[in-house]
């Protein structure tokens, strides 16, 4: 394992940190930067352990949500430790953000996956699929933006709800969005966020709840996948996954907190112009390389 190697692997990582969980797909990020330019199944020998790789650097991304929202995702289960989140005492109110919420969340996203993973891995990770992903979320980001304007000025009175008022209807309906996101491109944190505003939380409320939500969605898919793939974690690769885990948990956990300290100001709509640029340049680019 060369210089050139552990470069590549701390791009890589740096690629999946600092889109992980904002609303631009790290997927299709991933799918771009390394498919097009990188190209890590070379370097690592196939694409499995290519493959592999970015299921190990997603578990840094996660690490980074764990640290973030540490004490947060304790009091889930009526345990407040204090930290960096503001926790509300415990109460038997059902205004109180619980672990069932989360529970109802995950729940389509979990039964979709399996239902269509082999599907999604066959046909769905390619280039031109993520271009759509890329247009098809700007789209429900600007009507999330919108509707959001639409209603304030319906109602000056207006007040979107915070994450501790999120009802189990309003989880389910989240969840069904973050489907959504299993096509590659459209992003899960833009299809939660979107959903969230579109029921009637507030920007950081929503994002909050993606991403408490990512942590048991995402760590179990990686850990699946990942215990399936054990036997690629040769001594030869260590170097690679080690420096990839590494960034990807360092520019994640620079990620989470530059992004929730945006998302109340700046709302979706930058986000959703970005991808729009992105997938017409990466558009052009790949015709023109075809």
């Amino acid at each position: 394992m060369n210089i050139w190697d552990l470069i590549v692997a701390l791009i890589l990582g740096i690629v999946e940190g600092l889109t992980e969980f904002a609303p631009v797909s790290s997927t299709g990020h991933m799918i771009i930067v390394d498919d097009m330019l990188l190209k890590s199944a070379e370097l690592l020998g196939s694409p499995e352990v290519a493959n592999t790789f970015k299921v190990v650097i997603q578990l840094g991304s996660i690490m980074a949500v764990v640290i973030v929202f540490w004490s947060r995702l304790w009091s889930l289960v009526g345990i407040n430790i204090g930290g960096s989140e503001k926790i509300v005492p415990v109460t038997k109110s059902k205004s109180r953000l619980k672990l069932t919420h989360v529970i109802i969340g995950l729940l389509p996203a979990v039964v979709f996956g399996f239902t269509f993973e082999s599907f999604i891995d066959k046909y769905l990770f390619r280039v031109e699929t993520v271009l759509i992903g890329l247009i098809a979320g700007a789209l429900l980001m600007i009507l999330a933006d919108w509707k959001t304007k639409q209603a304030k000025k319906q109602n000056k009175h207006f007040e979107a709800a915070s994450i501790d008022e999120v009802t189990y209807k309003q989880a389910l309906l989240i969840g069904l969005f973050q489907c959504i996101a299993l096509w590659p491109g459209f992003s899960r944190s833009g299809a939660t966020i979107s959903g969230g505003v579109l029921m009637g939380l507030k920007y950081r409320a929503a994002a909050d709840f993606t991403f408490i939500m990512a942590v048991p969605i995402m760590f179990g898919a990686s850990a699946v996948s990942l215990l399936k793939k054990m036997d690629m974690l040769t001594t030869d690769v260590i170097p690679f996954f080690a420096v990839g885990f590494i960034s990807a948990f360092f520019f994640a956990w620079l990620s989470i907190r530059f992004f929730l300290a945006l998302i109340s100001r700046i709302k979706l709509l930058p986000f959703a112009i970005y991808r729009i640029v992105l997938a017409v340049v990466l558009g052009i680019v790949y015709i023109n390389m075809m």
